[in-house]
């Protein structure tokens, strides 16, 4: 029983502030993740664009590889990986930027890209009395054989997976 209880509260502990699977529907699905950070807005920033291949879980690229992720910080720069044999892949685009604040991407990640639909993220930082809030907000949207609502849970569960990383990377850094 002790030891259930320890597993339950370590469970609880590691999952992100917010966590929700704010709409879910056959062709659009939103999701929603936060996470509080002693971490300054900047320092998060930083963290969040210079150091993608320190935080990224490798699971989830095309190469396996996070060394392979980088981000051009610029408008119309990508979040991009080195594929074998001189390949590329871009990940998100980025659409707005506003350094320590935030960042928003037009793309469809990872098994989306061959569904043909579209995605919109957005990174947000926002400054707090100890720390920041850090919430990532992705939207996607489309008409794909078999719909989207399947997927949705999937996709959720990755987006937490990441943000969790950063709070630990972000974690690791202080």
């Amino acid at each position: 029983m002790y030891r259930w209880a320890v597993i339950m509260i370590l469970t609880v502990i590691a999952l992100p502030l917010r966590a929700e699977l704010a709409y879910q529907g056959e062709h659009s699905f939103t999701v929603n993740h936060s996470i509080e950070t002693t971490a300054v807005p900047f320092v998060v920033y930083r963290t969040m664009t210079g150091h993608i291949d320190e935080w990224w879980n490798a699971d989830h690229s095309w190469s396996g590889n996070a060394a392979n992720l980088y981000m051009k910080t610029e408008r119309g720069g990508c979040f991009c990986e080195r594929l074998p044999d001189e390949g590329r892949v871009e990940h998100l685009r980025i659409i707005y930027l506003a350094p320590g604040k935030e960042l928003r991407f037009d793309g469809a990640l990872g098994p989306l890209q061959t569904m043909a639909v579209q995605g919109r993220m957005v990174w947000k930082i926002e400054a707090m009395e100890n720390g920041s809030k850090v919430t990532f907000t992705y939207k996607v949207f489309g008409h794909p054989e078999g719909g989207l609502a399947d997927i949705a849970p999937a996709v959720d569960g990755v987006i937490g997976q990441q943000l969790n990383r950063l709070g630990e990377r972000l974690k690791a850094n202080h």
